[in-house]
Parts: C-alpha cells; sequence; structure tokens
C-alpha cells in the first residue's frame, strides 16, 4: 500500500485537552501532521481542525474510526475520499530592488497575489490557492526577489456540493 496525502477534518467540542487527544492519534501511529488548522465554527460550543497528513488508506480509516471514539469528537472524515474544495493562505515577505519592481508587480498579477504591505525595499503579500500553486509561486517569485519570509496556514477544506460534515 502506497502512502497519500490526506485532509481529515474532524468537528470538535471545544474542550480543554480535546486536540492534544485528536494529535496523539496520530503521533502514537508515527504518522507527522504536516499542517494544522483550529478554528471555531458557527456553533461557538465547536471548533473544525483540519489537518494534513500522509499515510496509507488502512491506516487512515482506522485513526478516522478511533477518532470518533473520543468523547469530544462530533464528527470525522477524510475529505480527499470524496470531492472537495482545498486551499491554503500564504503570506510572504519580499525583499527587491527598484529595478525588479515592475517585473515583481507583474508575476504578482499574473499568479492573483495581493500587495498587504508596499514598503519602499519590500512587499508583503497574500495569495490564497491551492497547496500545490503556493509551493510554485514561492519558487518562482524566488527568481525575481529575496524571500525573507513565509508563512503558510496549511490547508483548508470543504465537501463539494451539498453535503456538510455534521449531515
Amino acid at each position: 500500500m502506497s502512502n497519500k496525502r490526506h485532509i481529515i477534518s474532524i468537528l470538535l467540542q471545544n474542550e480543554v485537552g480535546a486536540l492534544s487527544r485528536v494529535a496523539g492519534l496520530f503521533s502514537n501511529r508515527g504518522y507527522n501532521i504536516e499542517s494544522l488548522n483550529v478554528a471555531p465554527t458557527e456553533d461557538p460550543t465547536v471548533s473544525r481542525i483540519t489537518l494534513v497528513t500522509t499515510g496509507t488508506e488502512a491506516v487512515l480509516v482506522q485513526i478516522v474510526n478511533q477518532s470518533l471514539k473520543l468523547v469530544d469528537v462530533v464528527n470525522v472524515d477524510d475529505l480527499t475520499r470524496d470531492a472537495h474544495i482545498e486551499r491554503e493562505l500564504l503570506l510572504i515577505k519580499l525583499r527587491h530592488s527598484s529595478e525588479q519592481s515592475e517585473a515583481l508587480r507583474n508575476t504578482l498579477a499574473q499568479a492573483g497575489a495581493k500587495i498587504l504591505s508596499d514598503d519602499p525595499k519590500s512587499f508583503v503579500l497574500e495569495l490564497t490557492d491551492s497547496e500545490a500553486r503556493i509551493s510554485s509561486f514561492i519558487s518562482t517569485i524566488g527568481q525575481h526577489c529575496e524571500v525573507l519570509e513565509v508563512v503558510r496556514s496549511g490547508a483548508l477544506a470543504v465537501l463539494s456540493g451539498v453535503e456538510t460534515l455534521r449531515s
């Protein structure tokens, strides 16, 4: 069986220690969490965890099933098994020379990046896209200027269509 990238979405009661119990399921089985996002939902008593990991289908099914047994967990789904929409947020700080400014602005416009701060010698940019396109953008932009700092949210995902994690 081959290792595959999985986006796991978990609805979780807002209780002390709940996140560490969920993360423990992955670490106890030797699976690294590549990215982890936690935020409140429309219900202030429930948060949504979105995590990305790599593993075999069989082990991820086992982890999903064991997650459902945790008292604080409302629901769990491996979103990569179904049609889903996935995005990542990038904030990146770049140093550039005035000679690079026009070429840099063209590259940013093509990628759909938004300039948040335009200091005389640096930009802070925002870009929302897929993980692959974010990685490609960082590589491309690094050829035009110096990358000073990269902050990535990791993947966020939602099922396509009317189905929700709650249904």
